[in-house]
């Protein structure tokens, strides 16, 4: 299984739907603040959540859940993302779900947290406190997990990640 997940893209529909198209994933988490009406989202299967600057109304958080994963998915602004992780990693606990993916810092960070794998994919159009643009690539098989960032060219970054037995 292939989950592509983003996070603030402010605006920049058209740069969402050009890396939706060129990842062909399974599934399409964006962690908010996607600054667009909803109508111009990717249609594809899309987790969507609302960020502090959208004006759309989808939820401000969903749990994911499929081939044995449950992830759950906020945009991080009411959990203090940019200071600490344990309030994500409490939340992702309490709905059940062993992975967390937020943005709101747009700074790319994933890091297993007393057992709960949490993501930020970064920003796609204004990275903050990183050199580039990036999103995350979360593959999963039998027993192993794999999380890549990207750049928005579909270079890979070989500095951030995870990989590990997952089951």
């Amino acid at each position: 299984m292939r989950v592509l997940i983003l996070s603030d893209s402010h605006g920049n529909a058209k740069l969402l739907n050009e890396i939706v198209r060129r990842v062909k994933a399974d599934q399409v988490i964006h962690c908010g603040d996607f600054c667009t009406d909803q109508a111009d989202l990717p249609k594809v299967p899309m987790t969507v959540v609302r960020g502090n600057c959208d004006w759309e109304r989808v939820p401000q958080e969903q749990v994911w859940e499929r081939g044995g994963l449950r992830i759950f998915v906020t945009h991080g602004h009411k959990y203090q993302v940019k200071s600490t992780p344990l309030p994500m990693r409490y939340r992702t606990e309490e709905v059940g779900a062993r992975i967390g993916c937020f943005g709101h810092s747009h700074f790319p960070f994933c890091e297993e947290v007393g057992g709960v794998l949490l993501i930020n994919p970064g920003s796609i159009s204004y990275p903050r406190g990183f050199p580039h643009a990036t999103y995350a690539i979360l593959e999963k098989t039998r027993e192993k997990l794999k999380v890549t960032y990207y750049k928005t060219d579909g270079t890979a970054i070989t500095e951030r990640g995870y990989e590990g037995i997952w089951g």
